[in-house]
């Protein structure tokens, strides 16, 4: 199971490329998709979907221009379409420039296939109304978007974030994988969800 990590974009958003031996699925796209399109045509790729965890500016930078290189959906969370107006989604705010329009097609929690891997779409809200994690259980790892970090959670001072809504989802969908899951999230290094239900200093077991 082959994983690269790109860190993209003004805020360095991990965008993240999860392939088989022939096709791909690229985990939000944070900013210039250059180096993910080269990655794609030097493993002889054919990107099957983007996946969206949530609608805010720095997770979408990229999306419409690697849509048109790759001839590929881009799904986005059903729950984020009440923030796909706003500056947090469309870009613009505190300076950043504006997000190139796209169009993403809704996606739901529940069970789906992406380049043949089985994926749970788990609903993860908090950090926004809709966010979502997308869990590969045939290969032990969940993007997490803006939810969870290292030692840390989205923060929840954006127009509908709510703190103890993002709590609740950590530890009811996430907390709740086996422990050695693998935990790719929006920015930051990697981590493991056993690793997190006990040290992550706000939502870990000894925070109840």
């Amino acid at each position: 199971m082959p994983l690269a990590t790109f860190p993209l974009g003004p805020i360095e958003t991990n965008s993240y490329v999860l392939h088989t031996n022939e096709d791909a699925v690229v985990v939000d796209v944070g900013g210039d998709p250059a180096p993910i399109i080269e990655y794609l045509n030097l493993h002889s790729l054919t990107l099957k979907a983007i996946l969206i965890t949530h609608l805010h500016f720095d997770h979408l930078y990229g999306v419409s221009e690697l849509i048109s290189a790759c001839h590929c959906k881009a799904y986005t969370p059903a729950g984020d379409a009440p923030i796909a107006n706003t500056e947090a989604s469309l870009g613009g705010i505190w300076g950043f420039p504006l997000v190139p329009p796209f169009t993403g097609e809704p996606i739901s929690p529940g069970e789906t296939v992406f380049a043949g891997m089985q994926t749970q779409v788990l609903l993860t809200p908090g950090h926004t109304p809709g966010s979502l994690s997308y869990y590969f259980p045939g290969e032990g790892l969940v993007f997490t978007g803006d939810a969870l970090f290292y030692r840390s959670v989205g923060r929840t001072d954006f127009p509908m974030g709510n703190g103890t809504q993002l709590i609740s989802a950590i530890r009811e969908q996430l907390f709740t994988l086996p422990d050695e899951t693998r935990v790719y999230p929006g920015h930051g290094p990697e981590t493991r969800i056993g690793d997190e239900k006990v040290h992550n200093p706000v939502c870990g077991s000894f925070c109840s």
